[in-house]
């Protein structure tokens, strides 16, 4: 389909790019699976760490989501040089398009996990025997496996989208500033060693922990309102325990549906406002120094250094998180002392500090990425 008479074999080498993208996307969910599977050592060695208590379990959870980077990042490096040299630009979008191919599959297996969750919440609230129970543990403990891989995933193609999305950025400002591409480039290299452009990259990098901080703290002080919530129930209504009374399972709700959105106004401001704060600030601070593009370089450094920190903090969030649940699930089947365990209730410290790494921080981070680069390509005319 891509055959051209200027270039007759350039077909081949958009379809090699192509091959690129599914090979990575399949890399991905293979590490992830690694990584956060209890059949294979990284988690049995977590879960062996929660024999010695609960600071041991937290500290190699940690350190099994730190090592977890180095692999994701080694194929996403490959696959952007690999697809670079092949096809140039255009073959890395034919790269993330190839990755992007497996979406169907991705989805299904992101489905999988609430599904098994709930079902095994459903057995819990029912009172189903044990047996039943054990059953919907280990699918829930595959459901984990599978939400760590597509969020993997999502973060594999969030790295090769804004890839993409920084060199439409620099393409757009070079029409805006009305100068030929080849002497933009020139003028407009985005170096490091300018203070001001070291400065926006550091702001980019804050920008990605910072963000973290807020979406891990809304979800403490959420569980904190619960929690409270909880124990006011319990006292006023002793009968819950003995199956005797009815919760009031709506209010447990309002709290947390209403803090959901309450307590992202603050990450969502912060995402929008803070690209369009630096490139007008710089913007002004290059009028006033004979530098008319700083603007755009500062942005530009910032997008560059908030992409590569959250590639590596969601990688990071993603993996532990899965992790630390995994550990939790293998304990369960009866290994270490099984559930009630002192072992047993490491891990369950483990899981709690995981549940806002994987399910809030670590995915918000994917929106991130793409957000920021989306902004500062729509925003570009007023960083000039």
């Amino acid at each position: 389909m891509l055959y051209t008479e200027q270039a007759p074999s350039a077909w081949f080498s958009f379809a090699l790019c192509g091959l690129v993208g599914i090979i990575t996307a399949y890399a991905f969910v293979w590490i992830s699976k690694y990584y956060t599977d209890y059949k294979y050592e990284p988690v049995r060695s977590l879960a062996l760490a929660s024999s010695t208590g609960h600071g041991t379990n937290i500290i190699a959870g940690v350190s099994l989501g730190l090592e977890s980077t180095a692999l994701p990042v080694l194929i996403i490096s490959v696959a952007i040089v690999s697809a670079f040299w092949l096809g140039g630009l255009f073959g890395t979008a034919v790269a993330t398009m190839g990755m992007l191919s497996t979406a169907g599959y991705v989805l299904t297996m992101d489905m999988f996990g609430p599904i098994a969750d709930n079902a095994g919440g459903i057995v819990e609230m029912s009172q189903q025997p044990e047996s039943v129970r054990e059953i919907t543990d280990v699918l829930d403990a595959v459901g984990n496996t599978t939400k760590a891989t597509t969020k993997g995933f999502a973060i594999g193609s969030a790295a090769l989208a804004s890839f993409l999305l920084f060199s439409a950025y620099m393409d757009e400002v070079s029409t805006f500033a009305q100068e030929p591409l080849t002497q933009f480039w020139i003028d407009c290299q985005v170096d490091i060693a300018i203070p001001e452009v070291f400065v926006g990259g550091l702001l980019g990098s804050m920008l990605i922990f910072l963000f973290s901080a807020w979406a891990c703290s809304a979800v403490g002080k959420t569980a904190q309102e619960v929690v409270n919530e909880v124990r006011r129930q319990f006292i006023e209504r002793p009968g819950i325990m003995e199956y005797k009374e009815k919760p009031d399972y709506g209010r447990c709700v309002a709290i947390v549906a209403s803090a959901s959105l309450r307590e992202m106004i603050k990450p969502g401001a912060l995402a929008i406002i803070s690209p369009m704060v630096v490139g007008i600030v710089f913007r002004i601070l290059g009028y006033c120094t004979g530098q008319p593009l700083l603007g755009a370089k500062v942005v530009a450094a910032m997008l560059m250094f908030a992409t590569v920190s959250g590639i590596l903090m969601a990688l990071f969030l993603n993996t532990a998180g899965g992790a630390w649940d995994n550990a939790k699930k293998y304990i369960e089947t009866g290994v270490l002392g099984g559930k009630g365990s002192d072992c047993h209730k490491a891990a369950v410290t483990g899981d709690t500090v995981g549940d806002p790494f994987k399910d809030t921080a670590g995915p918000s981070l994917h929106v991130l990425i793409k957000m920021l680069a989306t902004i500062t390509l729509v925003m570009a005319p007023i960083f000039l």
